[in-house]
């Protein structure tokens, strides 16, 4: 099978699929009405599917990224509590009367790592985990009243060199842990202190270089001098 007809085979299965799901709405409402029942709350979500447009996409830690090409807005509160993490595949139903209603249908393979969350000078939160920040959104940091020094599970993509993260849970909160403001400090990477390291160790191959051509002369320079002792 080519390209081409793998193309046409899942077109026409997304086709069956939305007539399915079509039909299986209006079987469910023929019935209610022929039980004399009435609906009751408001509509589930999963009932529009079939009745808006139907776009499908990638979130990449902010937003979905259409098949279309286009970008689509997420609700932060979706996402922090869907706990979305980047590369996830998202079905996105446009209803007729504009509403945007997602639904993740396949989440990329995940690894969890335990970090401590912290605050830049602008506001923006991050967590700091094996050595890396990586970015949360604020509305992980509301839902689980998040505050800088607390010490976080943190969920990421496995197979992705990702800049995002999403909060799982508060592990342990920085006022139980009674963290200052200079422990949270020392806690960052300090690129600074990583160039000064470097620079050190380079001083000290290249010391070690020129003790190894002295070493020969050095022993030349003994020889020479028990020859004079000896004369």
């Amino acid at each position: 099978m080519d390209e081409q007809q793998k193309d046409q085979k899942i077109d026409a299965l997304r086709e069956m699929i939305y007539n399915a799901e079509k039909t299986l709405s209006g079987a469910k409402a023929m019935l209610l009405q022929l039980e004399g029942k009435k609906k009751v709350g408001r509509r589930k979500k999963q009932e529009t599917d079939g009745e808006g447009r139907v776009v499908e996409g990638t979130f990449d830690g902010q937003i979905m990224i259409g098949t279309d090409g286009k970008q689509y807005p997420i609700p932060a509160n979706y996402a922090s509590k869907s706990k979305l993490v980047e590369g996830d595949m998202l079905k996105l139903t446009i209803t007729p009367d504009g509403s945007f209603i997602y639904k993740q249908i396949g989440p990329v393979e995940r690894r969890r790592l335990i970090g401590i969350a912290n605050q830049d000078s602008s506001g923006n939160y991050f967590v700091i985990s094996e050595g890396s920040a990586y970015k949360v959104l604020l509305a992980s940091i509301t839902y689980f009243k998040v505050e800088p020094g607390d010490e976080v599970t943190l969920v990421t993509p496995r197979d992705i060199d990702s800049d995002w993260g999403s909060i799982e849970n508060v592990l342990e909160r920085a006022k139980e842990k009674n963290i200052t403001p200079l422990e949270l400090d020392n806690a960052l990477p300090n690129p600074d202190s990583e160039e000064e390291a470097e620079n050190e160790e380079k001083t000290v191959s290249q010391n070690i270089n020129v003790i190894d051509e002295w070493a020969p002369d050095l022993e030349e320079l003994k020889k020479e001098l028990n020859q004079i002792k000896t004369d």
